[in-house]
């Protein structure tokens, strides 16, 4: 054999296996990709149902009938009837009240009727269930979402709101389920076909905006709350050791605020400044708290980053760091300046002190459930982490229980149950007359169970128009024979 030859029969045997190797690693990377793809789908399969691209929702609506969204106590929040046509339509037939949480499924889709889509135009009947319509050629029935509001609770605040524009949501202490959610202004999800264009046309009133989730105001005094936990962490004895003399008018550097109505206090103590909602003595407070850890403990509390919920929900704000000017400084210990946030937030911080310190993951589906009521999916209580610890809580229960009574929030006081809180009366433009009306609290007192935070665009003082509000909620909660813990 020639040099050549050997030569040849070399080379071709190192082409041979080069392309060995290359098929080798083209079928394993084929074969990772394969698994990735197939993986991702198993764990994304309801991002990948939502998708705008994904044809899949349309196709099972050929085959089921879009599930019903009930309240806690079964009763029809949402369903799929027949019309005298024959055609299928969406009803909803307590019309405006659940609006906004429970959403509309035309033109698009809001609310639950968004979030638990997927689970919606899905039948989780066994086959053998399903097999009984197939006989009949009718369509599957979907499975329905079964929430955690209540018709009697979202009833009372959607009647105490009135005429008002705001928000009300009403939750669970100790698990975060949602009782009543109630957005004003508000629209009726029946007429949302015929009066789209005027909806789209409102740039004023924001009617189809869930003012609980997704909107944003400054929190005036009941950011107080946030200011005291802070000082507490950092003074544990602050409690009975911080004095203040209040004049009504308070300066930093350049920065001035006063006391609402030009109010003076004069010598208060925590508890004092805390009950009469002294701005000038919280001013004092902020000016004290270290900056670094105070930033931390608002990003702690969920500022600047999403909520744990599952709806659409608005990040709430403010303008903290460490080196935060005196303007800064001040107008954010008052819950001014460039803060917002929302109800739902506000609610979740006031609950987690009620809950000793645990906040809690609000949640507003109980469970998924199959047209013959099994159970597909069941929502559990989550708790999100402390957020202070025991004692720093029980000192805040101390303070916002004397509020209501001595304090702004006196009208919450009755015979039925105990109950704590903070008002709020937060200015949105340059006019200080005008002041949107706060209240955040929980009752009973001493075992609390639920937390109502309200709030009332432009109506003025906390005490004189969020606190009665409140005190309607809770009445209605605890004349239903529940225990006032008392």
């Amino acid at each position: 054999m020639t040099e050549g030859s050997k030569r040849s029969k070399t080379e071709k045997r190192t082409a041979q296996s080069q392309i060995r190797l290359i098929s080798g690693v083209m079928i394993a990377l084929f074969l990772v990709l394969c698994g990735y793809i197939t993986a991702y789908a198993l764990t994304n399969q309801r991002t990948l149902f939502e998708n705008d691209y994904n044809t899949r929702p349309q196709m099972l609506l050929s085959q089921n009938i879009r599930g019903s969204i009930l309240a806690a106590d079964g009763n029809v929040l949402a369903e799929t009837l027949v019309g005298e046509d024959g055609t299928l339509y969406r009803s909803y037939p307590y019309n405006e009240m659940f609006s906004h949480i429970v959403g509309f499924a035309t033109y698009g889709k809001s609310g639950l009727e968004d979030a638990e889509d997927y689970y919606l135009v899905r039948s989780g009947l066994s086959l053998s269930e399903k097999a009984k319509y197939d006989e009949t050629g009718a369509k599957y029935p979907g499975n329905n979402v079964r929430t955690t509001l209540e018709t009697s609770l979202q009833e009372a605040a959607y009647r105490t709101m009135g005429i008002y524009r705001g928000a009300v949501v009403l939750s669970e202490v100790k698990t975060g389920r949602i009782l009543a959610m109630v957005s004003k202004p508000d629209f009726d999800p029946n007429m949302v076909r015929a009066n789209w264009d005027s909806y789209l046309n409102d740039s004023e009133s924001g009617v189809l905006l869930n003012r609980v989730t997704q909107g944003t105001y400054p929190p005036g005094s009941t950011f107080k709350i946030i200011d005291a936990m802070e000082y507490l962490q950092e003074v544990p004895d602050g409690i009975n050791t911080y004095r203040y003399n209040c004049t009504g008018h308070f300066t930093l550097e350049n920065e001035s605020i006063h006391c609402y109505h030009n109010e003076s206090h004069g010598g208060v103590d925590l508890t004092t400044s805390f009950a009469k909602s002294c701005n000038t003595s919280f001013a004092n407070i902020g000016a004290s708290l270290d900056k670094k850890s105070f930033t931390q403990f608002l990003s702690k509390l969920y500022f600047g980053r999403a909520l744990p919920y599952d709806l659409p929900a608005a990040k709430s704000h403010v303008k903290a760091g460490e080196d935060m000017n005196a303007t800064d400084l001040v107008q954010l210990s008052i819950g001014q300046g460039e803060t917002g946030i929302s109800p739902l937030h506000l609610n979740m911080i006031t609950s987690a002190v009620a809950n000793g310190g645990v906040m809690m993951k609000p949640y507003v589906v109980e469970r998924i459930e199959a047209a013959d009521g099994r159970t597909i999916r069941k929502n559990e209580p989550v708790q999100l982490g402390r957020i202070i610890d025991e004692t720093t809580a029980e000192q805040m229960q101390r303070l916002l229980k004397s509020v209501v009574d001595f304090g702004t929030a006196t009208k919450l006081q009755n015979s039925l149950y105990t109950a704590a809180g903070k008002t709020g009366s937060a200015e949105f433009t340059d006019d200080p007359s005008k002041s949107h009306a706060w209240f955040t609290g929980y009752a009973p007192a001493e075992d609390p169970q639920v937390c109502v935070t309200i709030i009332i665009e432009g109506a003025g003082s906390g005490g004189s128009y969020a606190v009665p509000m409140a005190k309607d909620v809770l009445d209605a909660y605890f004349s239903y024979g529940r225990s006032a813990g008392n």
